[in-house]
């Protein structure tokens, strides 16, 4: 009956995902169907820890962090939760090796109750590593199939990808992370205005991300390639409407991709797919 548990609580994650990233959904579903659950496992996990320092601030985040952290140790301990997202989760950082990534995360995530200001390089570049890159790496794990050779040979460029994704993030919710959550993370970016200098600075750095990480993408796995693309070519886009506006407009509004775009770029990624172009 384990293996009962282990599949509904496989279905709960897959439920967290579609309901707070219908673009992610949508690149995991051109994933091959044998790794798609573990991938769910891995955003329902992380989206839980995240939705615990973003969104819950009406309760005493620091407890619910807390009790979260244990219920997850307690989950590797025992190799099952009754929580159903720690249970899934389990079960995928033991078959890949993810202790240590998760527990890089789950650090970058209790930061966020207690420092509010990451604008120095260092801070930054932490920030970065334990808070998108290592999610990268998770799921790098999964695409490779725990292969060490090709682990390490796509590595940086999965490292490249997190960082860009998480760069972007940062830029198009500028301004709810400093109204709503009252955080800074750019370095060289002070009393949470952004210049149109500030603003060429971040998006050149992020745009070299995006060159560093596509070298890795056309060379992995065929199961993973068309679906790490999509998300590829889907945040390229919102940068590329980022650079359009000014800075201005980005202190004002949090920028999105329209559903129709969202469309026509998963039918660009499916056409170069099926002609070999990446």
């Amino acid at each position: 009956m384990k293996a009962l548990f282990d599949t509904s609580s496989l279905k709960c994650s897959k439920i967290v995902t579609q309901e707070y990233s219908t673009s992610f959904s949508m690149g995991i579903k051109l994933f091959a169907p044998s790794i798609r659950p573990t991938i769910y496992a891995i955003y329902g996990f992380v989206r839980y820890a995240d939705e615990i320092v973003d969104s819950f601030h009406e309760y005493d985040q620091e407890v619910l962090f807390e009790e979260f952290k244990e219920e997850y140790q307690k989950a590797i301990e025992r190799k099952i939760s009754l929580n159903p997202i720690l249970n899934a989760f389990q079960e995928v950082a033991w078959k890949y090796d993810l202790h240590t990534y998760a527990d890089d995360f789950l650090k970058r995530m209790e930061m966020d109750l207690k420092i509010k200001d990451y604008t120095t390089k260092e801070a930054y570049e932490n920030y970065i590593y334990g808070s998108a890159d290592v999610v990268g790496l998770m799921c790098l794990r999964v695409f490779t199939n725990n292969d060490e050779d090709m682990f390490q040979l796509l590595k940086t460029p999965a490292q490249y990808l997190g960082s860009a994704f998480q760069k972007v993030n940062f830029l198009r919710d500028f301004k709810d992370d400093m109204e709503i959550l009252g955080r800074s993370y750019f370095p060289n970016v002070n009393n949470n205005s952004l210049s149109e200098l500030n603003k060429k600075d971040i998006i050149e750095d992020i745009e070299n991300d995006f060159r560093e990480a596509f070298k890795g993408i056309v060379v992995l796995p065929l199961e993973s390639r068309l679906g790490v693309y999509l998300a590829y070519k889907y945040y390229l886009n919102l940068l590329k409407k980022l650079k359009r506006l000014d800075s201005k407009h980005i202190l004002n509004e949090r920028i999105r991709i329209s559903n129709p775009l969202k469309i026509l770029i998963l039918t660009k990624a499916y056409i170069r797919f099926k002609l070999n172009f990446i």
